[in-house]
């Protein structure tokens, strides 16, 4: 591979926003990709990859290289120069990267590759974390498995297609998907590419969406004609899972304290033909109180740690801290409480999240039923998924009944 100087400067700018000014990675390449419009697929790729990669792998880089944060524009060079080592591609002689120990980076890595922490690259805390909740012999296999890139998977909008047909419209504008099993609606690409322009997409064909959280909607057993509401429906992708299942009948009410988020939504459902989707934006306590008693089944996608989606975000091990995990469990247990009074008697919920920690899943779900709240409801099932066992996001949910 040649090394082109415009491709790993505007990698360089873009670490440099990301790491020292706390940037989310997504917004900072997607921001990155504009700057010059005579990048082919090819140059754009090579940006968005190298970032994530650099981004995935900081401390075991940053302790190679013998960086410290703040990164001067030096470090960030030094920083790409282990990963283009460690990949095998020739460093050019440009004065940013000159002087490159080659050698001993290898040798570096060599002796690090041995201590997880540094290996897969996760900072002390967060490492610790991993054991006590999940044991030393899961959290191995799953911070591995969470440090994968993760595929494109995309669903199926069963109100316009479905997977067969989509699978051949796709293959017609060029790209090649397979099907997954125990994942009705679901296909992934066989290579990364940029999907959003294809016809396909903007006639609202099917949704960018991972396999796992594909099947929460599932899990919450809708019927057409049944009242639902998401409660923290955010830009909709779950909302309009639903509205599919439910082929247009009954009402999803989706509910989120941003209001642009929900914006989003609208436009999606616009293009996706769901048209039994009403956003209401949680402005006060009035909105939620409203609909105490009234729905047959309310989803809680609650907010976490976000654990589970590591491998699509990993600039999340570097923003996550202590401090949040606890005010986020605080935060569940909370929503939860209040969220479950919008069930009707004999209805359902299903509380999920895209982490894999137990504290923020089984344990909030046993602390509810013993609250005053959870007195009335029975939990049916949970299910526990693994990025480990699955390639896919680590997720959980819990399906719980109200009682009559």
């Amino acid at each position: 591979m040649r090394l082109h100087r415009n491709l790993v400067f505007a990698t360089v700018d873009a670490l440099l926003e990301i790491f020292n000014e706390g940037q989310y990675a997504d917004k900072v390449i997607e921001k990155t990709l504009k700057r010059d419009k005579r990048w082919g697929a090819r140059d754009r790729s090579f940006i968005a990859e190298t970032t994530y990669d650099i981004v995935r792998w900081k401390r075991l880089y940053a302790e190679i290289a013998e960086v410290k944060e703040p990164f001067s524009r030096e470090n960030a060079f030094r920083l790409f120069a282990v990963w283009a080592t460690l990949r095998g591609i020739t460093l050019p002689d440009w004065k940013q990267i000159e002087d490159t120990p080659t050698r001993r980076i290898k040798g570096r890595f060599d002796a690090l590759s041995k201590i997880r922490k540094f290996r897969e690259s996760v900072p002390d805390w967060l490492d610790e974390l991993g054991v006590a909740e999940l044991g030393e012999e899961t959290w191995e296999k799953e911070i591995g498995a969470l440090n994968k890139q993760a595929p494109v998977i995309i669903r199926a909008n069963r109100l316009k297609t479905d997977v067969s047909s989509l699978k051949q419209k796709l293959a017609d504008e060029g790209f090649e998907t397979i099907n997954l099993k125990d994942y009705p609606d679901a296909l992934q690409l066989v290579e990364r590419a940029n999907i959003f322009k294809t016809q396909s997409f903007q006639n609202g064909l099917f949704e960018v969406q991972d396999a796992s959280s594909q099947l929460v909607a599932n899990f919450l057993g809708v019927q057409p004609g049944d009242r639902v509401v998401d409660t923290c429906a955010g830009a909709g992708g779950k909302s309009l899972h639903l509205a599919a299942l439910m082929e247009n009948k009954g009402q999803v009410i989706a509910l989120d304290i941003y209001a642009n988020k929900l914006k989003e939504l609208k436009r999606r459902a616009k293009r996706a033909g769901a048209h039994n989707i009403e956003t209401r934006a949680i402005d006060n306590n009035k909105v939620i109180k409203k609909l105490y008693g009234k729905a047959d089944k309310v989803l809680i996608d609650a907010p976490c740690s976000g654990l589970g989606v590591l491998s699509r975000n990993p600039d999340a091990k570097w923003k996550l801290e202590p401090e949040f995990l606890d005010r986020i469990r605080k935060t569940q247990q909370e929503i939860i409480r209040q969220y479950s009074k919008i069930v009707k008697k004999g209805g359902k919920m299903v509380y999920a999240t895209c982490s894999v920690l137990p504290s923020e899943n089984q344990m909030q779900v046993k602390d509810f039923l013993a609250s005053e709240e959870g007195k009335s409801f029975t939990l049916i099932e949970d299910r526990k998924i693994l990025s480990s066992e699955t390639g896919y996001d680590g997720f959980y949910m819990a399906s719980l009944e109200k009682a009559e």
